[in-house]
């Protein structure tokens, strides 16, 4: 068996997509070489590295086409059509001449580092050179790390989704799609839970049909490869030129990193435990803000403040814009919450992609009322209480009362449209509290 990673041929600007040249390169393995093609898979690596096109794919094909005949004929299907025009598009090939699930040890830990860490070109070429892999690149190289990490990703992943991806005729790219909406949003009540994100319905966006001007027509994304190819089947739209499943690790929140508040470091995934120290604030551009830190003994007596302690580690945590519906979510928050929160870390920020509630603040401290007269009682004076100025009555502090909150305990999710391909729906299930599923 033979093993072919591919990464980095597409431009943000120019479009060209990763998946669409490992379709190309199956195509022609199995047309030109007479080659069986096993499967493809499609691997997210770091969302949070900077260098990374909107998806950060790297792609695998399992064959058994002979390894130099099969990194000839991907060689030439990258260089042409990778988009190399521009300068941030480094191409990268990485042929491996075992099968899938006999990559060496130190292959699957660089995939696994690729999904949650950063690495440099020169670890993948060192790597490369020890194990003996044939390999290519343009530019950096540094589209040589997702082709080896794609290379390990068959031993290096547990949990795999699918994606069927449908091509647009070449002369139609950079033009608008035709895809009837009505069929996509039946499809996707018709296909759901088992098949996800395919639809915003809180927002009426067809999450799967891309806005770029690259080949892709729609991707249908499930756990189930009969689902997928379905949901796919009966959208109306312009003629589809080619069509592929690939396995992949999306929606599995595989990318995240288990840490603290005071570890947590840029251009890294977390899944975080701590409680809101300060009331979310909303900034300009309908951002949400407020900063989270390591669980207080004294939740309470804080929450009644509105306050945190200054000598405990914080991390500002933000529900940007485009996350839409989720930030009322946020902004219900109210200091003392405890919470889990999931998301990447950037410039100090950790950007939300869900959050647990794990605990409440149901009760708040409030002037007391006078029980005679229902009136509010007024300050006595510094550290001596509250009196009501018509009965006289006396009150040694403020009053606990309860307060109803909009949240319940569980977890919550940015909707789909704003939803990472890595990140896992709470539709799929396994999550540790009740959840509260977007579609």
């Amino acid at each position: 068996m033979t093993v072919v990673g591919i990464d980095d041929t597409d431009s943000r600007e120019r479009g060209m997509c990763t998946t669409y040249v490992a379709t190309q390169v199956a195509q022609r393995l199995r047309h030109e070489v007479g080659a069986s093609v096993t499967r493809l898979l499609l691997v997210r690596l770091n969302p949070a590295v900077e260098y990374k096109t909107r998806g950060n794919a790297a792609l695998a094909i399992h064959t058994d086409a002979a390894p130099e005949r099969a990194f000839a004929l991907a060689r030439d299907r990258l260089a042409d059509l990778a988009e190399t025009t521009d300068e941030r598009t480094n191409p990268g090939l990485v042929v491996a001449d075992h099968g899938p699930g006999d990559a060496p040890t130190e292959v699957s830990g660089f995939t696994r580092r690729a999904i949650r860490d950063h690495l440099d070109p020169a670890d993948a070429a060192a790597l490369i050179d020890r194990v003996g892999y044939l390999s290519w690149g343009e530019g950096t190289g540094r589209g040589r790390i997702g082709a080896l990490a794609a290379v390990g990703s068959w031993d290096a992943l547990d949990e795999w989704t699918y994606e069927f991806i449908s091509y647009r005729e070449p002369d139609r790219w950079g033009t608008e799609r035709e895809v009837d909406r009505e069929t996509v949003f039946a499809a996707a009540d018709r296909g759901y839970p088992e098949v996800w994100d395919t639809v915003d319905r809180g927002e009426g966006e067809t999450v799967c049909v891309p806005h770029t001007p690259g080949p892709i027509l729609h991707g249908i994304r499930g756990d189930d490869p009969d689902g997928v190819r379905a949901v796919a089947d009966q959208i109306e739209s312009e003629p589809v030129a080619a069509s592929q499943l690939f396995r992949t690790n999306q929606g599995t929140d595989v990318h995240l990193r288990e840490g603290s508040i005071e570890s947590a470091a840029d251009g890294r995934a977390y899944r975080l435990d701590g409680r809101v120290a300060t009331v979310p604030e909303t900034r300009r551009g309908g951002h949400v803000f407020f900063e989270l830190e390591a669980d207080a003994t004294d939740r309470e007596s804080a929450a009644a403040d509105d306050t945190c302690d200054p000598e405990t580690p914080q991390l500002p945590c933000a529900a940007f814009e485009p996350t839409k519906r989720f930030r009322d979510r946020v902004r219900a928050l109210r200091v003392g919450d405890r919470l889990t929160v999931c998301g990447e870390v950037a410039r100090g920020t950790l950007k939300l992609e869900k959050i647990a509630v794990r605990d409440l603040v149901t009760t708040d401290r409030a002037t007391p009322i006078c029980p005679a007269c229902e009136r509010t009682m007024e300050s006595a004076g510094r550290n001596q209480g509250y009196r009501c100025r018509d009965c006289g009555t006396h009150a040694d502090g403020k009053a606990t009362i309860e307060i109803d909150r909009d949240l319940e305990p569980g977890w919550y999710e940015v909707p789909p449209c704003a939803r990472r391909h890595i990140a896992k729906p709470l539709v799929r299930g396994g999550f540790d509290a009740p959840t509260h599923p977007e579609r």
